[in-house]
This record gives C-alpha cells, sequence and structure tokens, in this order.
C-alpha cells in the first residue's frame, strides 16, 4: 500500500489565504509525460473530479487524481516563500532526479 502525499499547514494555509475553497475550488497536483525529465507536475485550481484522492485540512482541499497517485505516493506537498518568488512545491521520495525548473522529474 502506497501512502498518500502529504499536504503541509503551509499548502492549506495558502489556499485559505487565496480563497480556493470559497470558490469550491482545490488545488490540483497531476503528474503528466514531458518536462526536461521525462515527467512534470502540473499544479493548479481546479475542481474536485469524482476519481480524486482528496486531501483536505483548514477548511481546503488538495485533489491528486488516480493516474497521478503511484506517482505522487509519501510526496509532500508544500508552499514556499523564496526571493525568486512563493509557490507550491513537492518533495517527491519516488524522483530519481530532478532539474533546476522544480516542475520536472524523472523515476
Amino acid at each position: 500500500m502506497n501512502l498518500p502525499p502529504k499536504v503541509t499547514d503551509r499548502a492549506f494555509s495558502r489556499l485559505a489565504e487565496i480563497g480556493a475553497g470559497d470558490d469550491g475550488q482545490a488545488l490540483r497536483v497531476a503528474v503528466e509525460g514531458g518536462g526536461c525529465s521525462g515527467f512534470q507536475y502540473e499544479i493548479k485550481l481546479d475542481a474536485p473530479a469524482q476519481d480524486d484522492l482528496v486531501l483536505e485540512g483548514l477548511g481546503q482541499k488538495v485533489v491528486v487524481d488516480s493516474v497521478s497517485l503511484p506517482f505522487l505516493a509519501g510526496a509532500t506537498i508544500d508552499f514556499t516563500e523564496e526571493l525568486i518568488g512563493a509557490r507550491f512545491v513537492i518533495d517527491n521520495p519516488n524522483a530519481s532526479s530532478s532539474c533546476g525548473c522544480g516542475t520536472s522529474f524523472s523515476m
């Protein structure tokens, strides 16, 4: 049994700040083919779908579709604020390598 991804309180707090849940939106984290390392993350606000895994906290939701779920087993979804900007980030133990853009990885 693969562990589902974890979402930090910082990520849920950021979703609350932007009012995602109030608009019926969730943060969708998906994995798709492409990017410089073979796979890339797609992170966007979206409405939850029927086959999504829903992770809830602070009244907010993060959703992962069933196809992306195995790629995100045990990953941590976080929100970080750095000099280059604030963004949602994924710490993924399944990724064997990633590239500088932070959105592409290989397994």
